[in-house]
């Protein structure tokens, strides 16, 4: 793997598939500024600030979702640059750290790989699946079951 800007160190690639409940979340997107909105790859990050990588850890994610959606799975890269002498991390130790440092209890990271360094999360894509639920016939929204809300869009019954 390619030598990053600090003597020494090594960068390692690596895919990362996570899951989350988007209900309290503006996207999977990072929010950034001031505003009180957050994203799924706002924590994605900041528990990937704890595996002390020489340079900022950023995500990149395959494909987007809106405030709200969930997923059962989604894909990202991420580069990670260890201090010289440090080995790159192995992909379950990877994945173990990453979840151990996730300070929302909606999202996990599934699995982790090694992957050549001009691999790219987005670009190497080859399909994308989405999943819609509804419920039809619920008169009221307290009606519909509590495994349920949040989880899927209720159609009032007419």
């Amino acid at each position: 793997m390619g030598s990053g800007p600090v003597a020494g160190s090594v960068r390692a690639r690596y895919l990362v598939f996570f899951q989350y409940v988007g209900t309290d979340f503006n996207g999977s997107a990072a929010v950034r500024g001031a505003q009180r909105a957050v994203g799924v790859q706002n924590y994605l990050e900041e528990a990937a600030e704890k595996l002390k990588s020489v340079v900022p850890v950023k995500f990149i994610i395959s494909s987007r979702t809106d405030a709200g959606v969930h997923a059962l799975s989604n894909a990202a890269h991420l580069d990670v640059q260890r201090r010289a002498g440090q080995p790159p991390f192995t992909p379950e130790v990877l994945t173990e750290a990453l979840n151990t440092h996730l300070r929302h209890p909606a999202i996990r990271v599934l699995q982790a790989f090694r992957v050549p360094t001009d691999f790219h999360a987005r670009h190497a894509a080859t399909s994308r699946t989405y999943l819609y639920r509804l419920v039809t016939g619920c008169a009221r929204y307290d009606q519909l079951s509590v495994f349920e809300r949040n989880r899927c869009w209720a159609l009032r019954a007419e």
